[in-house]
């Protein structure tokens, strides 16, 4: 048990680099390294950054529908299955698709973020943690992946770290309510008042 709790906390300390890394994303755009990321992409990413948007959910559907999309027929095909798994409540299965897909695509950083949804999902923090880490390194914008960090810095106690995740996330899209609620629930928890 020792083991493994000095385990995820290497994972903590390295995801945390990572997500100091794409702290500044509110101010600058980022050239994200995942293919097709070009200034269309970068217009989505501006649109859904917008509070004030009222076309966010079409930038929203546009953006995640392009990460979704590997290049690759076949690969394509893996992923539509593990998400199906993961739909059907087989997480173990949808693991099996994504590590094929990630072996086959290294560079699908919605792989990794499926992936690592599907390791939460089984009880491997560590796993998801790592997923989550090498998605953020493909695609820093990947507002999900910064959701679901904060979610499981939330887990194991590092509410100061979680937060700063969750306003990373809350940065690229603002408008994810539960992403606010977290916000909101973690700033009580921290400093003991409301947002």
């Amino acid at each position: 048990m020792r083991g493994l709790v000095e385990k995820l906390k290497q994972i903590v300390a390295a995801l945390l680099a990572v997500l100091l890394l794409v702290l500044p994303l509110g101010a600058q755009e980022v050239r994200a390294v995942a293919p097709g990321d070009d200034a269309a992409m970068s217009q989505l990413f501006a649109e859904l950054a917008d509070p004030e948007n009222r076309t966010w959910r079409r930038s929203e559907a546009d953006i995640r529908r392009l990460w979704s999309q590997s290049g690759s027929p076949a690969m394509d095909l893996l992923y539509k299955r593990a998400e199906t798994a993961i739909d059907a409540g087989d997480p173990v299965l949808a693991v099996e698709h994504l590590t094929a897909l990630t072996d086959h695509a290294p560079d699908f950083a919605e792989a990794w973020h499926l992936r690592a949804v599907a390791f939460y999902q089984t009880g491997d923090i560590g796993l998801a943690l790592a997923d989550l880490a090498r998605a953020l390194q493909l695609e820093p914008r990947h507002w999900l992946a910064l959701a679901g960090l904060g979610a499981i810095l939330e887990d194991v106690g590092k509410y100061d770290n979680a937060l700063v995740a969750y306003r990373a996330s809350q940065a690229l899209n603002p408008h994810q309510d539960d992403v606010m609620e977290a916000i909101a629930r973690l700033a009580r928890e921290t400093t003991g008042v409301s947002l």
